[in-house]
């Protein structure tokens, strides 16, 4: 009892310090710039800028200080950064399930993922402990039966019993937060835990094995989230992302774990949740209202770690285990789409902010997720506020003799005060860059697994450059995203673009175009009436005016390749790659294509969804693995038409949505099957597995 008291004040001392910290920097800040425009007291345009600058700076501040007590975190405690032991595994006897929800993604990706997983598990003889499952939202067709094809294929090589298990919704009902409650209905009870995957996640066997191991060590901690490493991707962009998620990032993570404690947040994905209490806990409502700020929470991920903590029960994130991966956007443009399907998931948590009987901590969540995308805008009308004082500043002629006076009085400035906030802000913006460098000198063995301290430090320079001219074209297209949304446009929940592919001109032009016009346009008018203001104005506008040749330029793969043999960007994973991650490449290489992917075997090759209706055996598994859904008369004569329409017209003349629905009933397939292999010359077509 004593012992638990003692972790509990200085848990809550811990807090209390982040807080501090954060809220006396942002009123130091406040007060210098309050300094610097109170000249006659201030005006309307100055308040404005004045209540920007205190959000912002507490955004900024909050960043800041996670970072500089996690720097703290890893100099004293870094050697607790590893993986754990497997040997801690013993005597766990009862199965985990490892879920992977996936929606239109890349089989052969999906299924190498989890195959190398399971290569991990079984060269430490624990794969018995673990069982996967595919839990397949996806909608087109051909995906779909491509899907279970590998599944089947990978299951006939495993023989039985079988640790491998498929299956596909009829309905995408609540997206990903209503597959993985589906898998708690229908499954949930046979296991004590799920480890939840994403499409592109990878994580060791030592590391599942640890998290089990600390699950069962501690019956109140309900979910542990373990920080994943960007990984795997080429091109110069993500080449970037990835050496900065892995040298900056696990810092963040440990100043995360500082200040959250007990009560953490959820990432989705690559984390173990213990199932009883999240069946019990985290179903979730519809909101009230239409899309997008009603309707189906999308963000689904921070409002169960809220639900898990406001049941009493502990949700944290392990900073300290490694072993954890992902892979990420390719390429600006991609980014920037994957960040407008989160800017409406985490916009929506606006309305949970003050709902009914959330921790304190977990409303703080929610706000900083609003905030993580608000903070554009806010940048945005901060800079625009700022060239309307700068301009009307302007108009006023200086007067420089007063009454009798025969010295003249000169008018005040405020460069000396106006310059210390732009450098206040920019080493609390870059300072956490430069103390993940510092810990590098501390540690040279962590320093050579990014190519040396020297090749670190000019690799974070250029990334900081980049950082600079990216920062406006972010800020713009996420200012985008949340007026977009704020007039009520939906987005939905598309897949994303994984794997490495380059931005052409067009598509640059089509992303950037309006951009580039307003930083043209913008740029004149300061250098014509405000030109004081123009030259502190002028690293946005770079960064807006370049958008185009930089978007094109860092999508590059040749140019990610080149600065991997210059020693740039480099991360620990591809230094010294660990098991998982060559397995992953030894079953993307050992992967043969399947026969009958379009495209890929000839003029003759059928794409799956094709193969489903023809090739007996592709349909006696697809049809095997239809849910037994109740047929009217209506949806069969229906379906009937869409045979009819297929025979007579071709399958370009169906859309995928139409497609789908004749291979989701019995009845409609087998009219299908059976019609096409009666007539006189039965179709031919190869063969879709071996």
């Amino acid at each position: 009892m004593k012992v638990r008291l003692f972790k509990s004040i200085g848990w809550h001392l811990q807090q209390l310090l982040y807080f501090t910290l954060v809220v006396v920097t942002t009123f130091f800040c406040l007060s210098l710039l309050s300094v610097a425009l109170q000249d006659g007291g201030l005006s309307a345009l100055e308040i404005v800028l004045l209540v920007f600058y205190t959000i912002l700076m507490l955004w900024i501040s909050a960043s800041f200080w996670t970072a500089a007590l996690g720097f703290f975190v890893l100099l004293f405690d870094r050697y607790r950064y590893k993986a754990a032991h497997a040997s801690r595994s013993e005597g766990m006897a009862f199965k985990t399930a490892l879920v992977m929800p996936v929606y239109n993604e890349d089989p052969e990706r999906v299924f190498a993922g989890l195959r190398a997983i399971d290569e991990d598990l079984k060269a430490l003889a624990v794969q018995d402990r673990f069982e996967i499952f595919i839990l397949s939202d996806t909608r087109d067709p051909s995906i779909w039966v491509h899907e279970e094809i590998l599944w089947r294929r990978w299951s006939q090589e495993l023989g039985k019993p079988a640790r491998i298990f498929y299956r596909n919704r009829p309905e995408n009902t609540a997206r990903k937060s209503g597959n993985l409650a589906d898998f708690c209905r229908q499954w949930g009870g046979r296991y004590r835990y799920m480890i939840v995957l994403d499409a592109d996640s990878l994580m060791s066997a030592e590391t599942l094995i640890e998290m089990v191991r600390r699950m069962e060590a501690e019956p109140s901690l309900a979910l542990l989230q373990v920080p994943p490493v960007p990984i795997n991707r080429v091109s110069f962009f993500a080449r970037m992302l990835q050496f900065a998620g892995s040298l900056y990032g696990r810092m963040f993570a440990a100043g995360l774990a500082f200040w959250q404690q007990d009560i953490a947040n959820f990432w989705g994905h690559n984390a173990i949740i213990r199932v009883r209490p999240f069946a019990d806990h985290c179903g979730l409502p519809k909101l009230p209202g239409r899309e997008p700020f009603g309707g189906d929470i999308l963000s689904h991920d921070f409002v169960e770690a809220a639900l898990l903590a406001r049941a009493g029960w502990k949700v944290r994130l392990a900073w300290d285990l490694a072993g954890s991966y992902e892979e990420i956007p390719p390429t600006l443009i991609d980014y920037a789409k994957r960040d407008r399907r989160w800017c409406q998931g985490n916009l929506q948590h606006a309305r949970l902010i003050m709902a009914r009987g959330f921790r304190t901590l977990s409303r703080i969540h929610f706000a900083m997720g609003v905030m993580s995308y608000a903070a554009s805008p806010l940048w945005l009308l901060f800079l625009i506020a700022t060239g309307l004082e700068a301009y009307f500043k302007s108009l006023h002629r200086p007067v420089y003799f007063f009454g009798y006076n025969i010295i003249p009085i000169w008018p005040q400035y405020y460069v000396v005060e106006m310059t210390t906030v732009l450098w206040v802000t920019l080493a609390l913006l870059f300072l956490p860059k430069l103390l993940a460098l510092i810990f590098l000198a501390f540690d040279r063995a962590e320093a050579r697994r990014f190519g040396g301290l020297a090749k670190a430090s000019l690799s974070a320079l250029i990334e900081s450059l980049f950082s600079v001219l990216l920062a406006p074209v972010l800020m713009l297209f996420q200012s985008k995203f949340v007026v977009a949304i704020l007039l009520r446009t939906s987005v939905g929940w598309p897949a994303q673009q994984r794997g490495d592919h380059q931005t052409g001109f067009f598509e640059a032009l089509g992303a950037h175009g309006g951009q580039t016009l307003l930083g043209l346009t913008v740029g004149y008018a300061t250098y014509r009436w405000v030109p004081d203001f123009f030259w502190w104005f002028t690293p946005v506008l770079a960064g807006i005016l370049l958008a185009i040749p930089v978007s094109i330029l860092t999508s590059r793969t040749d140019l990610g390749l080149w600065a991997r043999r210059l020693g740039l960007f480099l991360t620990p994973a591809e230094t010294e790659p660990p098991a998982i991650l060559k397995r992953l490449d030894e079953q993307l290489k050992r992967s043969p294509p399947l026969e009958g992917v379009a495209g890929t075997q000839g003029p003759g090759a059928q794409p799956f969804w094709v193969q489903a209706i023809l090739d007996p055996r592709v349909y006696a598994l697809h049809d095997a693995l239809l849910y037994n859904e109740p047929q009217n008369r209506r949806r069969r004569h229906i379906l009937e038409g869409l045979v009819f329409q297929l025979q007579d017209e071709g399958e370009e003349s169906l859309s995928l949505r139409e497609k789908r629905a004749l291979l989701s009933h019995h009845d409609g397939l087998f009219l299908l099957h059976t019609r096409l292999w009666a007539t006189p010359n039965p179709p031919t077509l190869p063969l879709a597995s071996r």
